[in-house]
């Protein structure tokens, strides 16, 4: 039968006795092994956990004794800094934000939850405190959580009992009497991951092209191939080497931190999508009217004006015509002309930002399509309808229903032609990840733009292949890497 032995630092420093446990020292424990069974469960509640002092040396003697022991050294290892335990944070944020979401009423500011053996002292976050016992296995766990859109979890803590107030000093031996009755089962330990993917994104940006939920889809299918994918922001650039590969699901441009990640993410020999060159090719409409052009894309008729040449295009194009500002995303910077006067007016706001302004043949379609391509193969297809009386698929201005509605199909019932010129699109630009807009008229298929940072979007482009989507993608990353490795 198991022994149970509690640790502490000095006799009297446990309130709650029981024929359940043998409560010693941490110097007994460290001196006197003979006395201990093969067969030990240990609970070690000595106040410090600090490197190579005494509350470390117990859980270090413990393993090497094979005794059963909370905390294991790994753990007070990892919660030793927070770098240690930042590859945890992102899927203890979900849960805390599927909570949020639920709350009739959210913390204002945000809290602090304990946790003790696993257990909550508030119930409202049963789950999370579940989850976060099952990765830290401590007796007493402090947890930070603070809110500003939504919740995210600051800080993870062991606690010393001699810290406990009164009102806790009750739960905690609640707790542990529980605890000691319960079959103990091992932590769920993941294998070292093969490689390291930071997925850059910026949550307080309006239109993102992945919004926080899917993003942890990208997390989750990454650790289901064995990498370690961690969200990253702007603030951390200089801790980008220490990832493998770089996936940007923040929206691009080239005067841009997103291109700076990307530049120096290729410079170092990182596995990254989007690449600069993609970047370059496509942010900028002038670059890509020019090579869609050249390599005999269909596309519908367009100008590359200057300010001097701003004259002649009433006589090039007819009315209505789409005016485009080079460097524009999701709609922004687009604008459709009816009259001369409307030409004039808003070209001259677009000239104060860039010396050439793209002008298009302005062709209505009830839909837009959308195909995914990655690495030169249709990924998914959409069908995004225009907003409610607007003329695009985002209507700016509109405070309520800024988004008409999609259709997702599989690939092999979209039209042929419609995917078959998506891909050779796509192509142009190089092998990562794309999003080609087209429109179907009855004068055929007509490329509107390829997007480097396609929207990708949990019940939107995930309709058809579900979470098959978001594997393919990390796929592609671990393909990549093993052969940047081979």
């Amino acid at each position: 039968m198991s022994q149970q032995v509690l640790i502490v630092q000095r006799a009297g420093d446990l309130k709650w006795a029981s024929a359940a446990y043998r409560v010693v020292t941490a110097r007994e424990y460290i001196e006197q092994a003979e006395s201990f069974r093969s067969k030990t469960r240990v609970i070690n509640l000595h106040p410090s956990y600090e490197y190579m002092g005494y509350g470390y040396y117990c859980s270090l003697l413990a393993e090497a004794r094979q005794h059963r022991v909370i905390p294991s050294v790994r753990n007070i290892l990892e919660l030793s800094q927070k770098r240690m335990y930042r590859p945890y944070l992102a899927e203890l944020d979900e849960l805390l934000q599927k909570k949020f979401h639920r709350l009739a009423e959210p913390p204002e500011g945000g809290f602090t939850l304990y946790i003790f053996f696993g257990i909550a002292d508030d119930p409202t976050y049963q789950q999370l405190a579940h989850r976060i016992f099952e990765l830290f296995r401590f007796p007493i766990l402090r947890v930070q959580v603070r809110r500003r859109d939504t919740l995210r979890l600051h800080a993870i803590q062991p606690v010393s009992i001699e810290n406990l107030s009164q009102e806790q000093d009750a739960f905690f031996g609640w707790a542990l009497a529980r605890f000691t009755r319960t079959t103990w089962q091992d932590p769920k330990v993941k294998t070292a991951a093969r490689y390291s993917v930071a997925i850059l994104h910026d949550p307080r940006e309006t239109l993102p092209p992945s919004d926080q939920r899917t993003l942890q889809k990208f997390v989750r299918a990454g650790e289901a191939l064995n990498l370690d994918v961690a969200l990253i922001q702007k603030k951390d650039l200089p801790r980008l080497l220490e990832f493998d590969a770089l996936f940007i699901r923040e929206t691009t441009a080239m005067n841009h931190h997103t291109y700076r990640f990307a530049q120096r993410a290729q410079r170092e020999g990182m596995v990254v999508i989007d690449d600069p060159v993609s970047i370059l090719r496509c942010t900028n409409k002038v670059y890509l009217a020019e090579l869609l052009r050249l390599n005999k894309i269909p596309t519908p008729r367009s100008e590359v004006v200057s300010r001097r040449r701003l004259g002649e295009l009433s006589h090039q194009l007819r009315f209505p015509m789409v005016l485009k500002i080079p460097d524009s995303s999701f709609s922004r910077g687009v604008f459709k002309v009816e009259t001369l006067g409307e030409l004039n007016t808003i070209a001259e706001k677009l000239f104060h930002e860039s010396d050439l302004i793209l002008a298009q043949e302005f062709m209505y379609t009830p839909f837009d399509w959308r195909v995914g391509v990655l690495n030169g193969e249709p990924l998914f297809v959409c069908q995004y309808h225009m907003a409610r009386k607007h003329w695009q698929i985002i209507n700016h201005k509109s405070d309520r229903e800024r988004y008409g509605k999609f259709l997702t199909l599989p690939v092999a019932e979209a039209p042929a032609e419609m995917v078959d010129t998506a891909v050779r699109a796509a192509r142009l630009i190089g092998g990562g990840l794309y999003g080609v807009d087209l429109k179907q008229t009855e004068e055929g298929v007509f490329v509107i733009e390829v997007n480097d940072n396609p929207n990708i979007d949990t019940g939107v482009e995930d309709q058809i292949l579900k979470d098959e989507l978001f594997a393919r993608i990390m796929r592609e990353f671990l393909r990549r890497l093993e052969q940047r490795s081979g």
